[in-house]
């Protein structure tokens, strides 16, 4: 048995709809720019190919959970995305192939420095800080694939304290699953416990102190998170 000289972390994981188990998590992967809309709303071409940012795995939290608001922001975004939790391993994936190493799907929020992205994308420096924070990653629980199927539509849709700011189809995913992972491998092994967060559609905006976000995939599931004062 190995012996740490500090105790080992906590294995962060997501909770699975209907069971007492849990989804260990190992990585976090985010696709920019997924939705025709989204992209344009940021002045970017929707016809540019996916690209890949990263959270760290111990940013997931469950739904229902109380946040506080993070440091060095005062323009914290929201953006309510599909995630893809990978339950098979590959590297290289055809993109015939690709849904048969999706375990399943759950609702998660991209929680974005919104201030601290725009510096970093005017520096031309990583977008880090921006996105890898404690507590960016909110997910709900996870639905299996024999349960919901492999979704190519459906609503995907986020309100603030009860008034809906965003609200689409996964249809209009440029990039769909299939493709999003393929793609995704060419650059990593993917693994077991690896989350892959799809994109986000038009109409993210901030939150605040107080203010609780619920969302939801048709066929998939829901999440609410509430925002709380600063530590």
């Amino acid at each position: 048995m190995t012996a740490f000289v500090l105790p080992s972390p906590a294995i962060p994981s997501v909770a699975v709809a209907g069971s007492p188990e849990r989804f260990a998590v190992r990585r976090i992967f985010c696709v920019g720019r997924n939705y025709a809309a989204h992209a344009r709303e940021f002045g970017n071409d929707e016809r540019d190919p996916p690209f890949f940012f990263t959270k760290p795995a111990d940013a997931v939290i469950d739904s229902g959970t109380d946040i506080p608001y993070p440091p060095l922001t005062g323009n914290l975004h929201h953006e309510i995305e599909l995630v893809a939790a990978i339950g098979k391993p590959g590297f290289r994936i055809g993109r015939g192939q690709a849904l048969d190493h999706v375990w399943g799907y759950g609702v998660g929020i991209d929680l974005t420095r919104r201030d601290l992205q725009d510096e970093a994308k005017k520096m031309a420096r990583p977008w880090d800080w921006s996105k890898a924070f404690d507590r960016s990653a909110p997910c709900g629980p996870l639905t299996p694939v024999q349960k919901s199927g492999h979704p190519e539509k459906g609503r995907i849709w986020l309100a603030v304290n009860g008034k809906i700011r965003q609200d689409a189809d996964l249809a209009e995913l440029i990039w769909p699953i299939s493709d999003i992972v393929s793609i995704c491998s060419e650059a990593v092994e993917l693994e077991p416990g690896d989350l892959i967060f799809t994109g986000t559609p038009a109409g993210v905006g901030a939150v605040g102190a107080g203010d609780t976000m619920t969302g939801g995939i048709d066929g998939i599931g829901t999440i609410e998170i509430t925002i709380g004062q600063p530590k």
